[in-house]
């Protein structure tokens, strides 16, 4: 099989990593694809953006899949695009895309599905919301409706900060994107991220994640893309996973089936385990990053004749095997991050930090530039390790960090707090 993998993370290297395994795989493009991402696939020069030239690529190449990592191209609509030319596509198209691409389609979807979500308003004017917000008093919780780049989302605990995110939604800082507000209720419990392949009919359950979005260690500071993450999460029990599945994955896909917009391609939804069990926070339409660099790590199978079934509508049947061992990510950062951050400073010692066989260096925002690798972005770096328990993922994967020369670079040192904490109160027991 020709696969193209369209995107240029951290993600999308982890994807390239796990396709260029398979023995089913002939030849293997990344567009634009990044530094990293070269040693596995040949890279083309196509933003993850452009749908016309990436439609026509495919065409030209006779690409079997396009496997879709970000969630920008999926909401313009490229699974569609080449649908029309015959060529299959993992991903959702346009119409069940909004899943990730309006917070409130997403809430309309869980008031007819009867799936445990929070309780909300939706606003398309500032006047109402900061009225709907001052009724229900902090914490809450207020999110643009469109895609911000994981950066519309503001957990209020004051009230000022809820009227302050509800202002600069409205005066125009996210576009588009920031057309309607979604006010939610705050949901207390651990976090939770959940994947399932999904055919349009069928959903099969992947590992689950737990990620890390504020910027500082013991999750202080703003909120990020994901400074980290973990496989698999303690929180998310056997019993929790088939709770998750008949209580929110499928009826999410019968909804939209039944609404004409059958989901294809990975639905990763946002939990929050609380004391009533789990409640969906939001659906993505793709796979998490950093949660995809662990799932891959730990995945035993072949990723490609899976991805392939979900995009032919042939998932039932099928299973995921995995590695028992945890795996576990840190992002390393340019310095700044997720405020302004400098590009272009140079970074060694990759080689010698890749050296254990249980770590891999997924490259997220990097580019080369005159022989040397350098940042290209935020997050640059996702440091990868699998491990017998998460505290031994988690060495590995800081011991590989320190080899790395990046005097320019930062990342959180507790990854996996959570996890190591669990481990430990076990073995006091």
């Amino acid at each position: 099989m020709k696969v193209l993998v369209v995107g240029s993370g951290g993600r999308e290297h982890a994807l390239c990593w796990k396709l260029a395994q398979s023995p089913l795989l002939t030849k293997l493009y990344a567009a634009p694809g990044n530094a990293g991402m070269a040693r596995n696939a040949q890279c083309v020069p196509i933003n993850a953006d452009d749908v016309d030239a990436l439609t026509q690529f495919a065409r030209d190449q006779a690409i079997d899949l396009v496997v879709i990592g970000p969630e920008g191209p999926l909401v313009a609509g490229l699974a569609d695009r080449l649908s029309d030319i015959g060529i299959r596509a993992f991903g959702p198209s346009a119409k069940a895309a909004q899943l990730e691409g309006s917070k409130a389609f997403t809430k309309e979807v869980c008031d007819r599905a009867n799936i445990p979500t929070a309780a909300y308003g939706r606003f398309d004017n500032a006047a109402d919301a900061l009225a709907y917000t001052r009724a229900r008093g902090a914490p809450i919780v207020i999110k643009a409706d469109g895609l911000a780049a994981g950066k519309g989302v503001t957990v209020a605990m004051e009230l000022a900060e809820a009227e302050t995110a509800i202002s600069d939604i409205f005066s125009g800082r996210f576009g588009a994107a920031g057309a309607e507000v979604v006010v939610e209720a705050f949901l207390d419990g651990e976090e939770a991220s959940f994947f399932a392949l999904c055919d349009g009919t069928t959903a099969l359950p992947l590992a689950t994640a737990q990620d890390h979005k504020r910027v500082g260690d013991g999750d202080t500071g703003a909120n990020t893309g994901g400074m980290g993450a973990y496989s698999p999460a303690p929180v998310l029990t056997d019993d929790l996973v088939k709770t998750v599945m008949t209580r929110i994955i499928e009826p999410t896909l019968a909804t939209m089936k039944a609404d004409g917009m059958p989901y294809t391609g990975v639905l990763y939804a946002g939990l929050m385990i609380t004391d009533k069990g789990p409640e969906l926070i939001e659906y993505n339409a793709r796979f998490g990053d950093p949660e995809c660099q662990v799932l891959m790590m730990r995945m035993k199978s072949d990723l490609l004749p899976l991805l392939d079934a979900a995009a032919r509508a042939q998932l039932a049947g099928q299973n995921v095997e995995w590695h028992s061992d945890p795996a576990l990510t840190v992002v390393m950062a340019a310095g700044g991050y997720p405020g302004t951050y400098d590009k272009g400073t140079v970074i060694g010692g990759l080689d010698d930090a890749a050296r254990d066989d249980a770590v891999e260096i997924f490259h997220a925002g990097t580019a080369e530039k005159d022989g040397h690798i350098v940042a290209a972005g935020g997050r640059v770096l996702n440091v990868t390790a699998r491990g017998k328990s998460v505290a031994q993922a988690q060495a590995r994967a800081y011991a590989a960090i320190d080899k790395i020369n990046w005097p320019e670079g930062f990342c959180r040192r507790d990854i996996g707090w959570r996890a190591v904490e669990r481990e430990h109160n076990k073995t006091q027991a």
